[in-house]
This record gives C-alpha cells, structure tokens and sequence, in this order.
C-alpha cells in the first residue's frame, strides 16, 4: 500500500506540474510561481490530494544544493575573488542590517530579546531556490542587480553556519541548552575538522576529478557518468552535512573549484535535469505546506506581519543597492527579489524548537509568513518587471545593464548576428578564444542555446571594453550592423586603446570609405566577398573554366578594394564622386578585359573566347 501512495503521490505531483505551469509560463507569471500555485492547489488545505509535506520539502530541497553546484561551475574563482567585496561588505550588511531591524519589531510586538534575535536571525535570509531561478528564467543573472543578489544571497548561505552555532545560546531555559551543547568536541578540533574537510573538496576538485572522469568517459556509457556526477553532488553534500555546515555552501565550493574542469560542461548537462526536477518539487511543496486554516483563523496577523517582513527588508535592501551606486531599475530589483523569507527557516526554525529557543505555536506562525512571503516573490517581480522598471527607462527599448565579463582574451569581437558569427566560428575552430560582446538581448539569449559565450553590453562603451580585457588584447573586431554605432566605435578605441588592431565590417560602399578614412585598413564590406563569389559560380554555370571564374572574381573584388581606398582619399562634391565612380567602374571592366585576353594552351586545352570553354 505504502509503494502505492507513493505512485500516487508521484502521479499527482507531475500532474500539477505539467499542467499549472505551462499555464503559468504563457501567462507570463514564470514556472516558480506556477509550481507554488500547484503546491497550493493539490496540498491538505484546498483539494488534498497530498497530505504533510515535511518529508517532501526535505528531499527537495536537495534541488538547492544542485542548484548551488550548478552556479558554481559557472563561476571561475577569479570571478569569485572579484566578487569578494560585494559578498562580505554587501552581504554581511543585509544579514545584520535586517537581523537588526527585525529583532527590534519583534521586541516592540512583546517578544523577549532571545526570541526577538532568534527570529531576526532566521527572516533575515532570503529565498536562493526562487530568486536565483527567477532570475536565470528572466536572463538577469550576469545583470548588476543579478550578481550582487548572488553575492547577499551566498554571504546569507555562509551565515547560516554561525546562526546554527548561535540558537542553542539563545534558549529560554538552561537544561535545554545543556542538552543541546556539544561538549564531544573542542571547538578547535571541530574547526580544524571543517578546514580538512573543505580543503579536501578543493584539492579533490581540483586534483582528482579531471583524470577520475577522464576514466569514467572512456566507458562511453552517459548513464555512468550522469551517476558519477550525482555521486559528486550527494557524497559532498552529505560531508558538509557531518561536520554541521550547509549542503548547499559545499557543492557550490565544489563546482567552483570544478569552474575550469574538462568536464564541466558535461556536469551540467547531465545535472539540470535532476535540479529542475527536484526544486519544481521544492516549489511545490512550499505551495502545499502552507496552512490555510492557520490563514483563515487570522488573517490579518498573517498578512500583517508578511508585509511587514516584506517592506522592512525591502528598505534595508534599497537603502544598500543605494549606497552601491545601483541603477534604479537594478536597485528595485534587487531589493524585490530578496525581500521574502527563504527555504532555510523551514531548518532553523525547526532547530530552534528543539533547543528551546521558541515556542511551537510561534514557530507554526511564522513558518506560515515565511512561506507567504515566498509566494508573494514571483508576484512582486513580475509587478517590478511591469509597472516600475518601464518608469526609470529613457527610451522605449529595454534597459539591461552590461554584464559581468570574466575572461581575457587576444582578440575581441563586438557584434555576433550573422556576420560576427561567421569570424566567431572561425576563431572558435582554431581554438583561437575571444571575448563576444552583443547589445541585442534576444540575439544573445538565441546563440547561447547554440553553447556561445556572448556577453550582453554596448560596444561604444570605453569602460565595458576596458573589463572585457582591451588593455591587454591584440586586436578588436567591430561587426556591428550600424554604420554610426560601427564609427563611433572605431573613435572610441582609436581614443583609449590605440594598440588594439581593429578589423571592420562596412555596411556598405559608404560604410567603408567612412573607415579608410579613419585609417582602419583591415576592412570587410559584409556583402562584397559573398557577391563575388556568388557571381564566380554564374559565371561558371554559364560554362566559364572554375579557375578562371575565381580569378575574376577575386581580380574583381581587389579593383574594387582599391576604388573604395582612392574614394577614401577623394574630397571632392557629390557630382565629382559620382564621376569617380563611374571611373573607377570602366577602369575595371578594362582592366578584367586585358586579364581575359591571356591564352592558356596546357594539354592542349586553347581557348577561343577568354574563359569560355571551346
């Protein structure tokens, strides 16, 4: 009977996930809240198809620590030390600055001090599974409010460990908390057990893993290497488990220091089915978990102190993206996205119970405004996305600040639609590296499904070029498809990085003169080559000797470069120009004359006509 709720149950969790979020997603609400409505939906307090879901919401949560793993392996531990400022002076801020707050309405509401800092401990952390899901699904994570959010969001994971620690010192009566004190070890052995423990991680990572799934490749089996990938996440997180320290802290070390494996991509891919799986699950529950007749019986504590929890965080929040200097559409982002209470309290509130830290009744209360909260998150983004960030935009198309490069590479190329892919992929089969750079959002999010590495900024921008490695790089591709963003480029790296070689496409005829005479001289007219050659096969189809064709085409397209540099030196009026031209254009018909008049004669192949086969 146990195997067959168990079926049930299974069956109608995928039933609510198949349908609501789909449903969801087309609405434009995203797939986070279409789980939590889900969970809402099929849990004990509307239709009851699933019962508690304690044991449930503990499975899934490892969908976090996968997800933690995952944002690790995107990230190089240079990139991490960079970040280093905003996780301990960003995030430390947001955890005591909202601990403080809290603490003091909780202590206004009646609450004693040891309660009061229990429970400003436990709301000051955010949700990591929702807001780093809704902003991967909105493509806002390389964004200026995406990485510091990361940054709160990791320093709020690492906080956890000293909170744990902190809890059993605030119980209310002493032989509680001596029953809950560890007195097996010294605090400086369990130290030194959690520094080996994370230097193993780390050397393990770094040292053993190449070579152990090189082995494990060679099998060609995907379903053993998908098994050693779980093996990886599991048998970290539980070693992070026996020494008391968050799951999702050391798979996140663990795929940092994976960050530049071979095998990184094949990680990836082999884990997101399961974190996908996993935290829709975790949403779900959450969804379910709520207690709708604790809501019922009163509902106007709950929303009151939901709200409360909510805008007091907000201000704290706001009050630091201010204080960084973000944009105002970054700072409401940032400040939206991690003004709800987070999956960790489910964990410490549960700990405080045991250590007699709060009551029961207490804890069901909050427990209920945490998940409420949560609930709120996916509404209160999409009102931001709607209705406040369109009121800070200076035009009608959509502001997104540039993104966070973390590479150094020879060569730079701006602009990745047809043109620039085409250098792009020729580069990339060399094993040549460069540094993409795009402004068109929908271009980049489109050619990263295709495994490139595009980052999302405008060109023109001195200081972007500066991060994307300009000072050290040996030359820049502009392939952009504006004539006035391709020249004002052009000044601006003439201006501030007069070693890079620039290499550029020309739009057109115009386009190119405009170039010559900026003294770029590595110039690519984007329709000139593919028009010649495109001609030389007509001209082959028509029944020219394939040689002779090629020769023409590219005796043709030389005449015309050297037009396009003669026009560049020209300063002439529009009348003269035109004339130049029209010179230029009899010049090469006599000069492709004089080219066709040569005889070839080998193996007695002679021609009567010059290129047409006898």
């Amino acid at each position: 009977m146990e195997h067959g709720n168990l079926l049930f149950d299974a069956f109608i969790y995928l039933c609510a996930a198949v349908i609501s979020v789909p449903i969801a997603k087309r609405l434009g609400l995203g797939s986070v809240l279409g789980y939590l409505v889900a969970g809402v939906l099929i849990g004990p307090f509307v239709l009851g198809f699933v019962g508690d879901q304690t044991n449930v919401m503990h499975f899934a949560e490892f969908g976090v620590v996968m997800m933690l793993f995952l944002v690790g392996l995107e990230l190089k531990p240079s990139l991490l030390w960079k970040m280093r400022g905003p996780i301990v002076g960003t995030g430390g801020l947001q955890v005591l600055l909202s601990t403080a707050v809290i603490t003091l309405i909780a202590m206004y509401l009646g609450l004693i001090w040891q309660q009061a800092l229990a429970i400003g401990m436990v709301l000051a952390l955010s949700s990591t599974a929702i807001v780093l899901q809704s902003l991967q699904e909105k493509g806002l994570m390389k964004t200026s409010a995406g990485q510091s959010a990361f940054a709160v969001l990791l320093f709020q994971d690492i906080a956890v460990i000293p909170m744990l620690a902190i809890l059993p010192l605030l119980a209310v009566t002493s032989p509680e908390l001596t029953v809950n004190a560890d007195t097996s070890q010294a605090g400086w052995v369990k130290g030194l057990i959690v520094a080996g423990v994370i230097a193993a991680i780390i050397f393990g990572g770094k040292y053993l893993m190449n070579p152990i799934f090189g082995f494990i490749a060679k099998s060609k089996l995907r379903e053993i290497f998908t098994a050693s990938a779980l093996l990886l996440v599991i048998g970290v997180a539980l070693a992070m488990q026996a020494i008391g320290l968050s799951p999702a802290l050391g798979t996140f070390i663990a795929g940092v220091v994976l960050a530049e494996s071979d095998f990184r991509h094949e990680l990836e891919s082999n884990i997101e089915p399961f974190k996908g799986l996993l935290l829709g699950l975790f949403f779900i529950s959450v969804g379910a978990g709520i207690n709708f007749e604790l809501l019922l019986a009163d509902p106007l504590v709950v929303i009151g102190l939901t709200v409360a929890l909510i805008i007091g965080k907000f201000l704290v929040l706001f009050l630091l993206a201010k204080s960084n200097k973000l944009a105002k559409p970054d700072a409401w982002l940032f400040s939206v996205a991690l003004a709800q209470a987070g999956e960790f309290a489910f964990v410490l509130f549960a700990f405080a119970s045991t250590s007699g830290v709060l009551p029961t009744g207490l804890i069901g209360l909050l427990t209920l405004v945490v998940a409420s909260s949560m609930l709120l998150t996916p509404l209160m983004l999409i009102v931001n996305e709607k209705y406040i960030s369109p009121r800070f935009a200076t035009h009608k198309k959509e502001q997104r600040p540039a993104d966070v490069i973390d590479e150094d590479n020879p060569i730079i190329v701006i602009g990745f639609g047809r043109f620039g892919q085409s250098v792009g992929r020729l580069l990339l089969a060399n094993n040549v590296k460069a540094t993409v750079l795009d402004h068109d959002a929908s271009q980049i999010e489109m050619v990263r499904k295709f495994g490139f590495k595009v980052y999302f900024g405008e060109g023109e921008s001195a200081e972007l070029l500066h991060s994307a490695g300009a000072d050290t790089a040996q030359a820049i591709v502009v392939a952009v498809d504006n004539v006035d963003s391709s020249l004002n480029i052009v000044h601006m790296v003439q201006k501030h990085f007069p070693h890079l070689k620039i290499l550029a496409r020309a739009i057109n005829r115009l386009h190119a003169v405009e170039l010559h005479r900026l003294g770029v001289n590595e110039i690519e007219r984007e329709t000139m080559a593919s028009g010649a050659e495109l001609g030389a096969k007509a001209l082959v189809a028509l029944g020219w000797q394939s040689n002779i064709a090629y020769r023409t085409s590219r005796l043709f397209k030389k005449h015309d470069d050297q037009s396009v540099l003669e026009l560049a030196a020209f300063n002439g009026d529009e009348h003269e120009y035109i004339s130049k031209t029209n010179e230029a254009r009899r010049l090469l018909e006599e000069t492709l004359k004089q080219d066709g008049t040569w005889q070839h004669d080998a193996d007695e192949h002679a021609w009567e006509k010059p290129g047409k086969l006898k």
